[in-house]
């Protein structure tokens, strides 16, 4: 049950995390940032997959995804929404990048979830270089010295929920 319920959870922070590209792809002009983006949505989906073939084999049910609500700094209509959910997309990326690496270290765990979590580890290392690049282009917009505070708030944020 534990590992059902670990993967389920996988799952939804993959299926969010497309989600949040979807919408940066969708407040985007950018095409070099359009390029990444795609990209890494195809991985996500990938991994959304990955998981919820791994739910099935252990007899899970991939279970509905409750809508959640954006932090409302990335949610605002501003100029800085791109800004704001491309931190948010750092710090939730860099998490998860974190808790695969952690679980993927446990003794005992099945080798099917540990390969398929070390895949998705050096996926997400792609991904966080792309978006911190992504980021440094924000510099040029907004400053560095605000790029650097907003994801030094949505890292807060995160590692607090």
């Amino acid at each position: 049950m534990y590992q059902i319920n670990i993967l389920s959870m996988y799952r939804e922070a993959e299926v969010r995390g497309a989600e949040l590209l979807q919408r940066l792809l969708r407040n985007c002009d950018d095409p070099s940032m359009v390029i990444h983006l795609t990209g890494q949505l195809a991985d996500e989906t990938r991994h959304i997959q990955l998981l919820t073939d791994l739910l099935d084999e252990f007899g899970g049910i991939p279970r509905m995804i409750h809508k959640k609500a954006l932090p409302p700094r990335c949610s605002n209509g501003s100029s800085t929404i791109v800004l704001e959910t491309l931190a948010y997309l750092y710090a939730t990326e860099a998490r998860l990048q974190q808790r695969y690496r952690e679980h993927a270290a446990q003794r005992g765990e099945d080798s099917r979830i540990v390969n398929t979590l070390r895949a998705l580890v050096v996926d997400e290392e792609w991904h966080l270089i792309g978006v911190k690049a992504l980021l440094t282009t924000q510099a040029q917009k907004f400053g560095r010295t605000r790029v650097l505070a907003t994801m030094d708030y949505y890292w807060d944020l995160v590692r607090k929920a």
